[in-house]
């Protein structure tokens, strides 16, 4: 199977086994990234507003509501600011492997699997590209078996 027809879901004749590739769509992984960010932009302006949001909480709340709004709002904008500075991370992530799938497909690695190592064997420009075409490849480490499952037996097909 080639990583063309991992991408696109296609299998080869006789059938895909654990490790034979990777699907990836695209196109879905990239919606996810957008509202991720602005998911981002949001709990931030959580995080950096907070004592914006309890100032309406000043003239209408009895003492006891306003402590505890206040304490609420301030967990809140900690908790917040932590989602944003993960998310930030799996946004760079998600970016690094995409870019990471598309250039292993355009060199046609087989079984590619995006780990930091096999990512940074990829190659990095002109000088990266002519090393790839005139010294070699590299070697990529394959996916790891301990992860796989075995595919259920596909009921469409007919025993002899």
């Amino acid at each position: 199977m080639t990583s063309r027809d991992a991408m696109e879901g296609r299998q080869s004749g006789d059938g895909a086994a654990p490790g034979d590739g990777y699907s990836i769509q695209f196109t879905a992984v990239r919606k996810m990234i957008d509202p991720l960010e602005e998911s981002v932009v949001a709990a931030r302006m959580v995080k950096d507003h907070k004592d914006r949001l309890a100032a309406h909480l000043q003239g209408n709340a009895t003492f006891e509501i306003l402590n505890s709004g206040k304490g609420f709002l301030s967990a809140w904008g900690y908790g917040m600011g932590q989602v944003a500075e993960h998310a930030d991370e799996v946004v760079a992530r998600l970016h690094e492997v995409i870019a990471a799938y598309i250039l292993a497909d355009l060199l046609a690695v087989e079984n590619f699997s995006p780990t930091p190592d096999n990512i940074s064997k990829l190659p990095v420009g002109s000088v990266g590209k002519w090393t790839w075409d005139h010294v070699g490849k590299p070697t990529f480490d394959p996916p790891k078996t301990l992860l796989q499952e075995e595919w259920p037996p596909d009921p469409t097909e007919v025993s002899a």
